[in-house]
């Protein structure tokens, strides 16, 4: 069975790509929690955070650090919920950490998480492009 991450990775499989390095990727959740809802994931196929290999840490949780930034200067969010699975509620078995926006009064209460859609892909790739401009 193919991973569907790996798939997005090699480019095989379309997603709004926000941001990239040699190690990880970022790009859009197709089934957002808000608008603008970014997924975190090293290029190899790694299945759970206790299998990441040590030399991917530090800059899977720099990536981390710059993704929660760009929502709020991106986007205009106050603020970001940042969260991964492991094994349990893994939709993918492939890690990947969520940086949803954050504003007060969004309805979002503990871990429950509505899902939201865009209204079309012209939409999509608009955050996705508010999102790359402030990762610059």
């Amino acid at each position: 069975m193919t991973c569907v991450f790996c798939s997005i990775v090699a480019g095989e499989t379309d997603a709004d790509l926000v941001w990239e390095d040699a190690d990880l990727v970022a790009f859009l959740d197709q089934r957002p929690v808000f608008k603008g809802h970014v997924l975190l994931v090293p290029r190899e196929h790694v299945v759970t955070l206790p299998d990441l290999p040590a030399g991917l840490r530090d800059g899977f949780l720099a990536a981390a650090q710059r993704l929660s930034t760009a929502v709020v200067a991106g986007l205009g969010a106050q603020g970001s919920f940042v969260a991964m699975n492991n094994v349990v509620s893994q939709s993918v078995p492939h890690l990947h950490l969520h940086v949803v926006p954050r504003t007060k009064g969004d309805g979002l209460r503990g871990f429950f998480w509505p899902r939201t859609t865009y209204a079309d892909l012209a939409e999509r790739g608009e955050y996705a492009a508010r999102l790359r401009t402030a990762l610059l």
